[in-house]
């Protein structure tokens, strides 16, 4: 399993949603990008110091992208391929079959974009990150 999106480029997947839920996607059709907020669901563990998988360090869980996170929620931003009533395709996808999603919302360039942006101690560029897989050591 890809580690983040950007090692999932060509990874499709589909989002089924309750019926329930359908009208809440109308004019989402409109955004190439979304969010999807899920929960690490096979994350069975907490740790505050975590050896993320592009460092050979112990970080604060909350400088990374861990799984093992007090509240276990994880965040993507995939592209949105089609919506079929309630089947969302996307792109980039880089979560277990069958994880919960907890929410969408939408990717909005004005708002997201953060220009001048830092990324601490990961130093590791696109090609590497897109070579990393995931591990067992955040179960």
């Amino acid at each position: 399993m890809p580690i983040q999106p950007g090692g999932a480029k060509d990874t499709k997947g589909t989002i089924h949603l309750d019926k329930k839920y359908k009208e809440g996607l109308k004019d989402l059709e409109g955004f190439s990008h979304i969010y999807l907020i899920y929960h690490f669901h096979k994350a069975d563990k907490v740790s505050l110091s975590v050896k993320p998988f592009m460092d050979n360090e112990y970080r604060g869980v909350f400088s990374t992208r861990s799984p093992l996170r007090p509240n276990h929620i994880g965040i993507s931003i995939v592209r949105l391929i089609d919506i079929k009533n309630c089947v969302i395709t996307v792109e980039g996808i880089d979560v277990l079959d069958n994880t919960p999603l907890l929410d969408i919302k939408p990717y909005i360039e004005n708002f997201d974009s953060v220009e001048n942006s830092r990324s601490g101690w990961m130093t590791a560029d696109i090609d590497e990150v897109a070579k990393k897989r995931s591990d067992s050591r955040f179960k």
